[in-house]
């Protein structure tokens, strides 16, 4: 007998339960409950067992559909799989929000690795909790993660890009690293003790969309590893824009303006003084020059030993002045340069160095601009793509350069040398500016520094000359 409407509305409920079956398709068929409800089953054999799932009321469901739904449960159960697992695994799945939180979880623990083989660092922890939160939460945090489709995160991608997820938001207490104070190697943890700053202003936009949509691509990618989902990466061909490379550098005069806010300041701001000059003379991000410490200062080997960078640990060639600088620093603390008020770990200037370039009239420029601007005196003194590269740490060189080489050669002391003198000279005004900085060498232009700078150059080969002569005046 083929199961059909008319069939079932015939049957009468009983004292019990009990079963009918479809003729045309083995395995499909109703359970009939004293109550007289109708439930659609599909029942099949999953190895030495006997599976009976359960697929929906009569009446919701139709006669047609359960029967496609069952065929589907049979098949399944024919290729090995079992169908009650899957729905049951399916009815638990984490919804997106819910996996985000797992693999921050994972994050601060230390167990997220990024390209370069190492720990997530607390600092990135803290920026992916806030795209969680504020862009990827409320807008598809609640779909099942299983259920994810790539037309949602484009969706997604496009609110951002618009602003739709704009506010200000109050801040949470900041990231920290593990208490060995490398935060490259130990898990990204939250100090109860240090308080929230202020309040966090989202204005989302293109480059955030492309960020947060990179950021959920990296969180699928991790889960499915770990199987906790399966099938396509649903960010993957999500369109978004990014924006073009920053190439802002700061010529002589705004350099020399710089210099003369970093002298009205310095009895005031001692330490963010300092942080700006030690960034424009050596090309540091701002974050490893204010996480700077003392132990990763090699006086005689003219080069920073950093612990811990975007790159992981890194040597950078310093010149004179700022190894001068360095030593003129009052130690206020027995391990960071620049400590916290408590000396608890390392000082966050962000706010006020930035202040400091509001107060010298450059509002749209901050400490990566310097750093920038060191890539570009670099470029101009004739220096090759190569050597700036390892000047701002992007060196990618051979095993020999990352394992064996301690200090960086002579030829690099001397080119860090000749441009921290270089800036040096202009922001304390003992240099003539007429020659403006930058002053591009025929054939570079910003999408050159800008190449130096995030490394595409790749570094220098094993055995290749690592600097180039500097220009001739002639």
């Amino acid at each position: 007998m083929r199961l059909t409407k008319r069939v079932l509305d015939a049957e009468i409920a009983g004292e019990k339960d009990r079963f009918i079956w479809c003729g045309q398709t083995p395995g499909f068929g109703a359970r009939i409950y004293p109550s007289g409800k109708k439930v659609f089953v599909a029942q099949v054999r999953v190895g030495k067992g006997i599976r009976r799932v359960k697929i929906g009321l009569f009446g919701p469901y139709t006669v047609d559909k359960a029967r496609e739904r069952a065929e589907a449960i049979i098949r399944a159960a024919s290729e090995g799989r079992d169908p009650q697992r899957e729905k049951r695994e399916a009815r638990d799945a984490p919804t997106v929000g819910e996996l985000c939180d797992e693999y921050l979880a994972a994050a601060r623990a230390g167990l997220v690795v990024t390209r370069f083989k190492r720990p997530k660092r607390a600092s990135t922890v803290a920026i992916d909790e806030g795209r969680v939160a504020r862009h990827v939460k409320p807008l598809i945090g609640k779909i099942r993660a299983t259920d994810l489709r790539r037309v949602d995160v484009q969706r997604m991608a496009d609110a951002i890009a618009q602003g739709k997820t704009k506010g200000i938001f109050k801040a949470k207490p900041r990231a920290r690293a593990s208490e060995t104070g490398d935060d490259s190697e130990g898990a990204a943890t939250i100090d109860p003790t240090v308080k929230p700053r202020g309040r966090a202003v989202v204005t989302g936009g293109a480059g955030t969309a492309a960020r947060v949509v990179e950021l959920l691509g990296g969180i699928y990618s991790w889960a499915e590893k770990r199987e906790l989902v399966s099938g396509p990466n649903p960010a993957h061909g999500v369109e978004t824009a990014r924006g073009e490379a920053k190439d802002r550098v700061l010529n002589g005069g705004e350099l020399r303006a710089l210099g003369k806010t970093l002298d009205k300041n310095e009895g005031k701001l001692p330490m963010p003084v300092a942080a700006v000059r030690l960034i424009a003379m050596t090309g540091l991000r701002r974050d490893e020059a204010c996480a700077l410490r003392w132990s990763e200062i090699d006086f005689a080997g003219s080069c920073l030993r950093l612990e811990s960078t975007k790159t992981g640990r890194s040597i950078r060639p310093i010149g004179k002045m700022a190894r001068d600088l360095l030593q003129s620093l009052p130690r206020l603390s027995d391990e960071w340069v620049f400590p916290n008020r408590s000396d608890s770990g390392r000082a966050d200037l962000k706010a006020s160095v930035a202040a400091l370039f509001d107060d010298a009239g450059l509002k749209d420029a901050r400490s990566h601009d310097l750093r920038r601007t060191f890539g570009s005196v670099a470029a101009d003194e004739g220096y090759s793509d190569a050597t700036i590269a390892e000047l701002l740490g992007h060196s990618r060189r051979g095993v020999t350069q990352r394992h064996y080489i301690r200090r960086p050669d002579a030829a690099l002391i001397a080119a860090a040398d000749r441009v921290s003198a270089h800036i040096a000279a202009v922001l304390d005004g003992t240099e003539a500016i007429s020659g403006a900085i930058p002053m591009r060498v025929p054939g570079t232009n910003a999408d050159t520094i800008n190449a130096a700078m995030v490394g595409a150059s790749g570094g220098a080969e094993e055995g290749d000359a690592a600097v180039l002569p500097p220009r001739s005046n002639n």
